[in-house]
C-alpha cells in the first residue's frame, strides 16, 4: 500500500518512513504541505500520515483539501500533534483527519494506527470488490491466469509510454495508469455469459455463433456498470465497463458493439484493444497456434488507422522490448 508521510523537519520525517516501510509499504515524503498535497493529488496514495504545524500548507489545510478532491479510493489520514489536546483533536476530526498520534510518535503505536487504516481502507476495497464477484457467480470464466495478468501489464506499459511522451493525450497521468493496470483485466468479463459449446468451439464460428459472442462486451458491460452504480464515483470501475463495452471498436469503425470511429472510441478501449490483439496473436488456443512477437508486430504495425490507434501503435513500436519481456515472464504461468 502506498502511504506519504509530510513533516518539514527532517528527523521527524526519516522516522515515519524507516517505521511505515518496515510494514511493507511504499512510502511517499514530503517536506511540507504543499508539497504533501502536489505528491497525494498525482499518486493518490491510500493512508496520508501529516504533521499539524508546517509551512506553506499546515497540516488542517492538507486534510480539508484532500477531502474535498478525494474520489472513490477513500484516504486514511493520521494528524500528527504536538500536544494530546482534545481541542486538537475535535479540529482535526472536523478537518476530516482519523487518528491522531502525538508526538514523540512511539514506533508501536505508530504501527497499531497504521493497521487501523489498512483495515479501512481493505474494507472499501473488498466491498467493491465482492459485489462484482458476486455477479460471476452466475457463470463462469474462460479467459483468466497468464493472458489476464500480460493484458495488464501490456496495457500498462502502452498507458504509461503515452504518458512520458510530449504529445500524451490530456486524460493521461500516473492514476490513470494505474487504473488501467487494475480495470484491464476485465476486459472479457462478459464471456462468463456465452454458452461453452460456442465459446470453446474448435472450428470456425458460424455467422449466428459470432453474433452471439459479440454479446459479450455487452454483458461484460451490464455487470460492471452495475457495479459501478454502488460506488458512482469509482473512475476504475466506469474504466473498467468501458473497456469491457468497446475494447473490439476499431479505429476506422468497423468495430463492434457501436461501430465508434477514431477518438469517440475511449483511450482506454483503444490501449486495450491493442494489448487484447497482440496476446490473443501470440497466444495458443484451441483453434491456433501462436505467432511470434516479430509476426504479431508485423500485423499490428499493417493495421495501423485501421483497427488500432496510430498513436498507440506508435507507443507500441517503442515498448516493443518489454512487451517480449512481460510474455516471457509469464509465458510459464
Amino acid at each position: 500500500m502506498k502511504i506519504l508521510v509530510v513533516d518539514d523537519k527532517v528527523t521527524s520525517l526519516k522516522t515515519l518512513e524507516v517505521y511505515a516501510k518496515k510494514l511493507g509499504h511504499e512510502v511517499l515524503t514530503a517536506k511540507d504541505g504543499q508539497e504533501g498535497w502536489n505528491i497525494w493529488n498525482s499518486e493518490r496514495p491510500r493512508i496520508v500520515v501529516t504533521d499539524w504545524v508546517m509551512p506553506n500548507m499546515n497540516g488542517l489545510e492538507l486534510c480539508s483539501a484532500i477531502r474535498n478532491h478525494e474520489d472513490e479510493d477513500y484516504t486514511y489520514i493520521v494528524m500528527v500533534t504536538a500536544q494530546d489536546d482534545i481541542n486538537e483533536v475535535i479540529l482535526g476530526m472536523k478537518a476530516g483527519a482519523d487518528d491522531y498520534i502525538t508526538k514523540p510518535v512511539n514506533k508501536e503505536e505508530f504501527y497499531f494506527r497504521l493497521k487501523a487504516g489498512e483495515r479501512v481502507v481493505n474494507l472499501q476495497d473488498k466491498v467493491i470488490v465482492i459485489f462484482s464477484l458476486a455477479k460471476l457467480a452466475e457463470s463462469r470464466d474462460q479467459e483468466t491466469g497468464a493472458h489476464l495478468e500480460r493484458i495488464q501489464y501490456f496495457s500498462k506499459t502502452l498507458a504509461q509510454t503515452l504518458l512520458d511522451e510530449s504529445t500524451a493525450p490530456s486524460e493521461l497521468n500516473l492514476r490513470y495508469v494505474n487504473n488501467i493496470f487494475i480495470t484491464s483485466p476485465l476486459h472479457d468479463i462478459g464471456k462468463v455469459g456465452i454458452p461453452d459449446h460456442i465459446l470453446l468451439k474448435p472450428g470456425r464460428l458460424s455467422t449466428e455463433e459470432f453474433d452471439i459472442i459479440k454479446t459479450h462486451t455487452l454483458i461484460g458491460y451490464e455487470t460492471l456498470n452495475e457495479a459501478l452504480q454502488k460506488s458512482p464515483k469509482a473512475e476504475y470501475l466506469r474504466m473498467s465497463a468501458e473497456i469491457a463495452l468497446l475494447h473490439h471498436e476499431k479505429y476506422d469503425g468497423s468495430g463492434y458493439p457501436n461501430g465508434l470511429h477514431g477518438n469517440e472510441i475511449p483511450l482506454s478501449a483503444r490501449i486495450v484493444a491493442l494489448a487484447d490483439v497482440y496476446d490473443a496473436l501470440t497466444s495458443k488456443r484451441v483453434y491456433k497456434e501462436a505467432m511470434s512477437h516479430d509476426e504479431a508486430y508485423t500485423i499490428i504495425q499493417k493495421e495501423k488507422g485501421s483497427h488500432f490507434d496510430p498513436l498507440v501503435v506508435d507507443a507500441f513500436d517503442q515498448c516493443a522490448g518489454e512487451f517480449i519481456a512481460i510474455k516471457e515472464r509469464f509465458s510459464s504461468i
